[in-house]
């Protein structure tokens, strides 16, 4: 018998938080390392939503134990963000407030999946997905896509892994890790797909706001009506507001599916932190200036990005029209010699980066795409260009 569960046990360390805290030790050690890993905005999160956790703190109120699914104020101004943001109308009781944006997606799988019970994951995917799937018991089912694709899904793939066992379509735009963003015809029709084979929908929306170019976000359930009973949304404040450490998320759903995860949440994490949920609700109830003004910055070093990464010999990056990632394909770089090294995978790859230039870089492998790497242009524009000048030298 085993000191640690077989569930437990079988679930991979997230690539992308163990690649962050390397790059956060060497830097502590006086390494000059530069990190693209992570998915994080640089900005400090905006003036208005610390000032609201300041008041709160002094609130009696925020003291004690409040309703396990979140407050009610915040529930009713997330009601009114998506119908502001997605032309969406639901109650506040068909949201259940989350401790951040993964735990939303872990009690989603949690209440919708039985074992056995199979979900179709388009590939590559956020490192999380798979493990949060495979945690409730279900089996995730890789929907390969690549550049070629625009690394989008369309029917004709989901059709070709569609079994008896299939229950969920995991549905993401913009994407992460490669910034994809599906048209509004390419959403309509997934989703149509979706409610005639009676499958569910769990669609995660947490980089809306973060779109460039010609890009639209567009919210599946708005377009198709007729999935919204069987369609479950996960958000959260952490990206559109640089609130990754506040840790406030939330699904929306049907009533029935946000009682179930409610009770489940009762018994395990009770109430997210009072202070953190009246900072959420200045966020999702303020202006989005703040938003617009990152947005700005992001496009900019996406741009540079991907201009100084297709100048590499062997490097191919297609531009993403979403959230803060670059999906390069490494390939062409794989078997070249690199101070003595020859890298065949890019897990190879990105730990010689690591080593001879202190970049970090999250390989492929961690989102199911082998030969490409994720990079984070959540960073500052002079810590941008040096760290592509520095992978640019090492491979010359």
């Amino acid at each position: 018998m085993g000191r640690v569960s077989e569930r437990i046990a079988s679930i991979e360390p997230s690539a992308t938080v163990s690649i962050t805290a390397k790059a956060k030790a060497m830097k502590a050690a006086g390494i000059p390392v530069i990190g693209f890993g992570a998915g994080e905005p640089d900005f400090p999160t905006p003036d208005y939503i610390v000032e609201a956790a300041v008041a709160a703190c002094r609130d009696p109120r925020n003291h004690k134990y409040t309703a396990s699914s979140g407050l009610p104020e915040l529930r009713q101004a997330l009601a009114d963000k998506t119908k502001r943001d997605s032309g969406l109308d639901l109650e506040a009781s068909q949201f259940l407030v989350t401790d951040g944006g993964k735990m939303a997606v872990f009690e989603a799988f949690a209440t919708l999946l039985d074992p056995g019970d199979e979900v179709l994951l388009p590939t590559p995917y956020w490192v999380t997905y798979p493990e949060a799937i495979r945690m409730a018991g279900g089996v995730p089912v890789n929907v390969m896509t690549d550049a070629s694709t625009g690394f989008k899904a369309t029917v004709d793939m989901l059709e070709m892994h569609l079994t008896p066992a299939t229950k969920i379509l995991l549905f993401v735009s913009p994407s992460n890790p490669t910034g994809a963003v599906y048209t509004r015809e390419e959403i309509s029709a997934l989703g149509a797909w979706a409610a005639e084979k009676g499958l569910w929908v769990l669609t995660d929306e947490i980089y809306e706001h973060l779109v460039y170019g010609d890009a639209v976000f567009a919210s599946m359930p708005t377009l198709v009506p007729e999935i919204r009973d069987r369609c479950v949304i996960v958000n959260g404040v952490a990206k559109t507001y640089s609130m990754t450490g506040w840790r406030v998320g939330w699904m929306a759903g049907p009533p029935d599916i946000i009682q179930a995860a409610s009770n489940m949440q009762s018994h395990t994490t009770s109430n997210v932190d009072n202070i953190a949920q009246r900072a959420a609700l200045a966020a999702v109830s303020g202006p989005l200036d703040a938003v617009a003004t990152m947005r700005a910055a992001f496009d900019r070093r996406r741009q540079t990005m991907v201009s100084m990464l297709n100048a590499i010999d062997g490097v191919e990056c297609i531009e993403p029209e979403g959230a803060f990632y670059a999906f390069p394909n490494l390939e062409g770089i794989l078997g070249r010699s690199i101070k003595g090294h020859t890298p065949t995978t890019t897990l190879d790859l990105a730990a010689d980066i690591l080593e001879f230039a202190q970049v970090a870089i999250v390989p492929g492998e961690a989102f199911g795409a082998p030969g490409y790497a994720r990079m984070s242009y959540a960073l500052s524009d002079e810590d941008l260009i040096e760290g592509i000048d520095r992978i640019a030298q090492l491979l010359a």
